[in-house]
């Protein structure tokens, strides 16, 4: 087997220093992300696989983009898109990523969340589940109990599901965020729809952290990723697993 490597010479040797952030290494990585996504839908590769980047990097060095997901869309002109996170026991996709807490209220919106219903439909058929099980999770603890907690879901969330289920997807909630993950594992739904970034990562990683890949859905062309980050305190010390 042969890997050809591309060079686009944005680096001079020593020119950077190895475990630090820097816009040298952003403006790097960044490019190289681009020159991927155009390779990839001048048809001359047919998936990209990325490495953890440095978000703080990138923007650095000019690029305000909140990571890789965000750049494939904007590159793509995709947008109907969402993040997977998988592994051999559950698949969780997510309504909000890489926003600060007090955003994800505001980004809950019933159009939004029926997007990502079906991007998971699509994608759990493209993984060769034939009726996918969709579990939506709610915002707020106990799905807001009825509106004890929040009204989040009665507003946005459960408008969303009965929307899905007319256009005849298999989904249901919402269930409430400490439940849904377990009731998942054990069988009754083959995917989860997370409300936020940690909602969803939390119960990937913890269940496999090693094992879980990333995948951007909604794309023209195949991209996944490791589900984890640049983790610079490990750096070259050899020690890190290539598993993801």
């Amino acid at each position: 087997m042969t890997v050809d490597c591309i060079n686009l010479n944005l680096l001079k040797q020593g020119g950077w220093e190895y475990k630090k952030v820097s816009p040298i290494c952003g403006n790097a990585a960044f490019n190289y992300v681009k020159k991927a996504i155009e390779l990839a839908l001048d048809n001359k590769i047919h998936a990209v696989v990325t490495g953890p980047i440095s978000k703080e990097a990138i923007n650095l060095a000019g690029y305000h983009y909140a990571g890789h997901t965000e750049i494939f869309a904007k590159f793509t002109n995709t947008k109907e898109y969402a993040m997977m996170l998988a592994n051999n026991l559950l698949k969780v996709v997510h309504v909000t990523t890489h926003v600060s807490l007090k955003k994800v209220s505001e980004l809950i919106t019933s159009e939004r969340v029926l997007k990502v219903i079906r991007l998971t439909d699509d994608a759990m058929k493209m993984l060769a589940v034939e009726k996918p099980r969709i579990a939506v999770a709610g915002l707020n603890p106990h799905s807001s109990e009825n509106g004890l907690f929040g009204d989040e879901e009665e507003k946005y969330i459960i408008p969303a599901i009965e929307a899905a289920k007319n256009e005849g997807i298999d989904v249901y909630g919402p269930v409430s965020p400490d439940t849904v993950f377990v009731k998942a594992l054990s069988g009754q739904y083959d995917s989860v729809v997370a409300m936020y970034h940690d909602q969803g990562h939390i119960a990937s990683k913890t269940l496999d952290f090693e094992g879980t890949i990333s995948l951007t859905i909604g794309l023209p062309f195949l991209r996944t990723s490791v589900d984890h980050g640049t983790a610079m305190d490990i750096a070259w010390r050899g020690v890190a697993s290539e598993r993801s």
